[in-house]
């Protein structure tokens, strides 16, 4: 028999989310990201940030949010597409949408030990690492094995 978890019982909304994160123990790490395309640069940086807790939450800009931060193109993928396809990754607990253009609010919320953004956002621009730092978390940027964009792999395959 498979212990493999279903990835929609992964995906929840804020209120299940909240829920989640009251009665779960250990170290909690959020992350966040529109992960529209997944490429080797968001593995390096959800495998690296499972790796500094004991549960891992992914925030995911919605799709409204996408538009707003990355033009009317994108995202390439739907959110419950995006949202389906990160929950059934093994180093990811909770997949939860943000409609927000940050993930301010859902940090504020769940109130994450450990804080995580890949390589290319430095420590002082994080969104929520104030108050996480002051909960006495932590908060990390991953560096990159692989330089991979979701902008960049739009790109080449528009233009093929």
């Amino acid at each position: 028999m498979s212990d493999a978890v279903d990835p929609r019982d992964k995906v929840m909304d804020w209120a299940r989310a909240a829920t989640w994160r009251s009665t779960t123990r250990g170290r909690v790490v959020f992350t966040n990201g529109v992960f529209d395309l997944l490429h080797p640069g968001h593995v390096d940086v959800l495998l690296g940030a499972r790796r500094l807790g004991d549960a891992l939450v992914v925030g995911l800009n919605s799709d409204a949010s996408v538009r707003r931060l990355k033009g009317p193109a994108r995202p390439i993928r739907a959110e419950a597409e995006r949202a389906f396809v990160l929950a059934a990754l093994s180093m990811v607990d909770v997949v939860v949408a943000f409609e927000q253009d940050t993930p301010l609010e859902i940090i504020r919320l769940l109130e994450p030990d450990v804080l995580v953004k890949g390589g290319d956002w430095p420590v002082e621009r994080i969104v929520g690492a104030g108050g996480v730092l002051a909960r006495g978390g932590q908060v990390v940027s991953i560096p990159f094995e692989h330089q991979r964009s979701t902008t960049d792999l739009v790109g080449r395959i528009r233009k093929s």
